[in-house]
């Protein structure tokens, strides 16, 4: 469905906290580059211009990511408002809204973002967040909402007052924009701040400042907005997107004899009524047809196993 809308997704950051040679973005997440969850969530919620923002390591990110998306390029780490500057040259003239999104949230879903674009537009929002609630919001940005619903503003932790603090809904850094007023306040913002960076947080309260509604929707499972920052988040992540494809998996007909010792990555295609035993590995670019047996103790990796086919236990 065409909702002429846009999608910029921030990967240009340099992550020293992930302490690897590797970019944040190329991490994989269940055989996956993480960026690349993003990027695919975007497609499948019927957005098909998709512009990713590189910087720190950019060669290995395009390299990573792939050709099918455009590339604007942020030499400069001047913050995530400075981030949007770059990528709205190539957002095609025809786009009503822009989704911005970081690229460290792999767990982001189609449903997630098709909410946030329905409630964009039914609210008659010029800009609106996917926001979250947590039981212990701990460092991250709460939104404070006005009378209405509407957000009157986002409080960073270290600048929030003791009641700031006890609000339990925290901002995402995913967002959705009017086209025209994100360009317009893209252009407004200055680095008079602690960082001498442009804070995209900062376009809220200037669409605030000129009349404009800024809502939220929040979004049902938090952990779909989950950002990876250290090796304890990846492996975190890794294991809530296992767990979600073993799901799927079984409710298609896979019989998991044991989901905590199984382990599958994203596009692996599984036929109905085959047996999937303990301590197995199926890696991308496996096919296993219908009425198999697999494992246990099994590793395969970029094979097809015909129908039928019983007591694999590798690719050999």
């Amino acid at each position: 469905m065409d909702r002429r809308a846009a999608a910029v997704i921030m990967a240009a950051g340099k992550s020293t906290r992930m302490k690897s040679a590797l970019p944040k973005a190329a991490h994989p997440i269940c055989g996956k580059p993480m960026t690349r969850h993003v990027i695919d969530a975007c497609r499948q919620s019927g957005i098909s211009e998709v512009i990713v923002v590189v910087g720190h390591e950019a060669d290995k990110v395009k390299s990573a990511l792939g050709e099918d998306v455009l590339y604007a390029s942020q030499t400069q780490q001047l913050g995530t408002g400075h981030a949007c500057r770059q990528a709205l040259p190539h957002v095609p003239e025809s786009t009503d809204v822009v989704l911005v999104l970081p690229g460290d949230a792999p767990l982001i879903t189609a449903a997630a973002i098709t909410r946030l674009l329905d409630t964009h537009a039914s609210e008659n929002n010029a800009a609106t967040l996917l926001t979250a609630e947590m039981d212990d919001p701990a460092q991250y940005g709460r939104v404070v909402r006005g009378p209405g619903g509407s957000v009157i503003r986002i409080v960073e932790a270290r600048d929030a007052d003791e009641k700031t603090l006890a609000i339990n809904e925290i901002n995402t850094s995913i967002y959705c924009f009017d086209r025209g007023v994100l360009e317009r306040d893209l252009a407004k913002l200055t680095t008079d701040n602690a960082q001498g960076e442009y804070y995209l947080t900062d376009v809220i309260e200037l669409i605030r400042e000129s009349g404009g509604r800024v809502g939220a929707v929040v979004a049902e499972d938090a952990a779909d907005t989950m950002g990876i920052n250290n090796r304890m988040e990846l492996a975190r992540a890794n294991s809530i997107m296992r767990l979600r494809i073993l799901n799927e998996l079984m409710l298609s007909g896979v019989t998991i004899a044991d989901p905590l010792t199984t382990y599958v990555d994203c596009d692996v295609e599984i036929g109905r009524d085959t047996l999937i035993q303990p301590f197995t590995y199926i890696e991308k670019g496996t096919r296993v047809g219908a009425n198999c047996v697999i494992g246990p103790f099994a590793r395969l990796s970029g094979v097809s196993i015909p129908d039928g086919t019983t007591g694999v236990v590798s690719n050999g």
